[in-house]
């Protein structure tokens, strides 16, 4: 049995998941004041690398996860410009 792949996956699905309030409470409320652009676009540029390295080794937990995580953070960065001093 591998253990790494399992860690791998549970680690993925908490951090990818832990954007998922944000998300939702950004375009619920249409507020994102107290949210930091510069902070998000670096957090994306990294996530997007995680993506291409995990491609790269070819390791499903790293790819999956940075693909949705991806996801989340391309929403929030929308979420930041359009509703920004709404």
């Amino acid at each position: 049995m591998n253990y790494a792949l399992y860690f791998g996956l549970v680690a993925g699905i908490c951090t990818t998941i832990s954007f998922l309030p944000q998300v939702l409470k950004i375009w619920r409320t249409k507020s994102v004041n107290d949210l930091s652009l510069l902070m998000f676009l670096i957090f994306t540029f990294g996530v997007a690398n995680w993506l291409i390295y995990g491609l790269i080794i070819k390791e499903k937990p790293i790819i999956l996860a940075n693909t949705v995580t991806l996801i989340l953070c391309l929403l929030i960065l929308i979420g930041i410009v359009k509703f920004k001093n709404k």
